[in-house]
């Protein structure tokens, strides 16, 4: 691991930022009307921005085929650096036929909103089924990952990327905190070994259990739930921010814990995306990871501890940030408190963890979660969104 008083070393070295100068914004608004223009998605706002900020560096823009084709197959680009999972933009043909390669492409938003710009410098068509494959470990549609894969066009769009203006988030700016300020931020306090901990599900007693066994061991712990596109099922960002805004209040150190969001989209690619997430707070200035049980997974698709697995195919300098790994924890009825099977003799039957699926059918029955599962006013937030989700 490289550190210096700068913090821990950026993934490939150099912190990226890809935002426009305001004079080149005012260049590109200049030209908006004369430009060919690609409409985003949201994931693909989410990896603009991701890549502008530089909490996708070493990407300056989206891969072009010689970075795609080893990412997908070798997990690196194609200089050898470790990278898990492909940052594409992908159109459909008529799309990409109507665009030169050497040309500036407007990008919009889905509202159709000017936000950035591409430097076309490659076009190249890839097998759908083989990403499917090498990423998700599945070329099952119903695989939330691989239908994204699936329904997208079917030419890449390659080129380095700058984002015209970095806006306030517009539901959680007080959280919006970049990888050049989260840095700041863990220098100003004097942190020198940070946890980072991700999240796309409510907090309950088992995540607060490993946070706080990592924060033994570390100066801060950064609480970086993904606010970006999640599949329909998931719990809403805003709700699950609000848990955690409970849990700080109520449970958490004030000066040793810094809530941040991660404007990331989900993949849902399980291992790939465990080293994905640690490399993305490695940028944030994380020096160490938390990966717990089924990281990024989804249905049946991983095996429990596959994200763990992963991290031993490489050598720990190529990754840079030191994984944290926990197995699944419990309230542990015989001892009164929380556990693993590492600290626990219990029996599974004096185990209590719920499925996510069960929590939320409790919920939807009018019934909180056991406190042994959920801190009351994390159970008693939940509950009322429930409530308005079924009612709206």
């Amino acid at each position: 691991m490289s550190y210096n008083q700068q913090g821990i070393t950026p993934h490939g070295g150099e912190l990226i930022n890809r935002i426009a100068t305001p004079a080149q914004r005012e260049e590109f608004l200049s030209k908006a009307d004369f430009l060919p223009r690609v409409q985003l998605d949201e994931r693909a706002v989410s990896d603009l921005q991701m890549i502008a900020i530089g909490a996708f560096s070493p990407l300056t823009g989206f891969m072009n085929q010689q970075d795609y084709n080893r990412v997908v197959t070798e997990m690196r680009l194609a200089n050898g650096t470790v990278w898990s999972i492909p940052i594409t933009l992908s159109v459909r043909e008529e799309v990409a036929a109507s665009l030169k390669e050497g040309s500036l492409v407007r990008l919009d938003n889905p509202d159709g909103k000017f936000i950035g710009v591409l430097q076309l410098t490659e076009k190249y068509s890839y097998d759908k089924q083989h990403e499917a494959i090498n990423v998700y470990r599945t070329d099952d549609e119903k695989h939330p990952g691989v239908k994204v894969v699936y329904d997208q066009g079917a030419i890449n769009l390659a080129g380095d990327v700058l984002l015209l203006q970095r806006t306030e988030h517009p539901y959680f700016p007080a959280y919006q905190i970049d990888p050049a300020a989260s840095r700041k931020m863990f220098i100003e306090k004097g942190w020198r070994t940070i946890v980072g901990f991700q999240t796309r599900n409510p907090i309950h007693r088992a995540h607060e259990y490993i946070q706080k066994c990592a924060l033994e061991t570390v100066d801060g712990l950064f609480l970086h739930p993904l606010v970006g596109a999640t599949k329909e099922d998931d719990i809403p960002a805003d709700v699950r921010m609000r848990c955690y805004e409970i849990l700080m209040e109520h449970y958490y150190p004030e000066d040793r814990v810094i809530l941040a969001i991660n404007p990331a989209a989900m993949r849902y690619a399980g291992p790939r995306e465990a080293i994905f997430h640690a490399l993305i707070r490695k940028n944030y200035g994380c020096t160490h990871f938390i990966v717990g049980r089924d990281h990024a997974g989804v249905g049946d698709y991983y095996g429990t501890y596959d994200a763990q697995y992963i991290f031993n195919e490489f050598k720990p300098e190529e990754i840079g940030i030191t994984p944290m790994m926990f197995e699944h924890a419990f309230y542990c009825l015989r001892t009164e408190q929380m556990a693993t099977t590492k600290t626990s003799p219990s029996k599974p039957n004096e185990r209590v963890h719920l499925s996510g699926t069960k929590v939320r059918e409790m919920l939807r029955r009018g019934e909180l979660p056991p406190p042994e599962f959920s801190r009351p006013e994390v159970a008693a937030e939940l509950a009322k969104a429930m409530r308005i989700a079924v009612t709206a």
